[in-house]
């Protein structure tokens, strides 16, 4: 069981009328709660037990063979679109959110919805600056207006499947600025080690024009995942040696700080 604090204000609660799948949502794709307890200023908030999450995990591997990583990465897809069909816009989105729930490490959940944004009716424009550097979207770094949060959200999850698959992030710099301007460029590069299939997903994903990208539901119909691996060139997503480049604490830190 894992346990996590909060702390509550009573003036800040409203009423919330959610869509009908978000019920679903709460059931299949996000890490259940088994108990609240609420204090004066803190809310006690107990999880199911979960054995690590997926950013330590690549971290170990150093990378994943294609098999492995569409069978992990359907679920990570499977749950943000059903989120989307919620009416919920996740935001911070990274591997680190999502946690295995069984000890042989086959099936994921989100960890919790704790960034994530309850969309009034379809139209999911945000404004607001948030997320993880390393995970951040073109649009959101380049406009001061709206942007798709649901596509925002698609992005990112081309970043998690590409260093799943590659062992480190699209794009990476040490310094922020750098980090930024590589993003906003939105140049990256494949190895030749990946199938056609995953290098042909990637890039329908990391797409720096939002209306280009596939849907989160549109991942999930992509043909990688009918691959049949057992007879597929055993070369792709191979374990070769290859430095390190997911780094421990992978940016945690949030946009806040150079955009205020």
């Amino acid at each position: 069981m894992f346990l996590e604090t909060f702390k509550v204000s009573m003036s800040k609660f409203e009423p919330i009328t959610l869509r009908g799948p978000l019920l679903i949502i709460i059931v299949i794709n996000i890490n259940q709660i088994t108990e609240i307890i609420l204090g004066e200023t803190k809310a006690y908030v107990f999880f199911e037990r979960s054995y690590g999450d997926m950013h330590s995990f690549v971290r170990t591997c150093k990378k994943l063979r294609e098999e492995e990583a569409a069978r992990l990465f359907y679920q990570i897809a499977s749950a943000v679109a059903h989120c989307h069909d919620g009416g919920l816009v996740l935001r911070d989105l990274k591997l680190r959110k999502f946690i295995f729930k069984d000890e042989e490490r086959t099936r994921v959940k989100l960890e919790s919805l704790e960034d994530a944004y309850i969309l009034r009716g379809d139209d999911d424009s945000l404004s607001d600056k948030h997320g993880c550097p390393a995970y951040v979207s073109p649009e959101i770094l380049n406009t001061n207006g709206s942007y798709s949060g649901k596509a925002a959200d698609v992005w990112s999850l081309g970043v998690m499947l590409y260093t799943m698959l590659v062992g480190r992030y699209p794009f990476h710099d040490i310094e922020p600025s750098s980090l930024f301007s590589k993003i906003r460029r939105g140049q990256f590069n494949i190895p030749e080690t990946l199938s056609p299939k995953a290098k042909c997903l990637i890039r329908s994903i990391l797409r720096r024009e939002p209306s280009e990208r596939l849907t989160s539901q549109e991942i999930l119909d992509h043909p990688w995942f009918s691959t049949d691996f057992s007879v597929s060139n055993s070369g792709y997503g191979a374990k070769e040696v290859s430095d390190q480049l997911v780094p421990d604490v992978n940016m945690e830190e949030t946009l806040d700080p150079f955009f205020n």
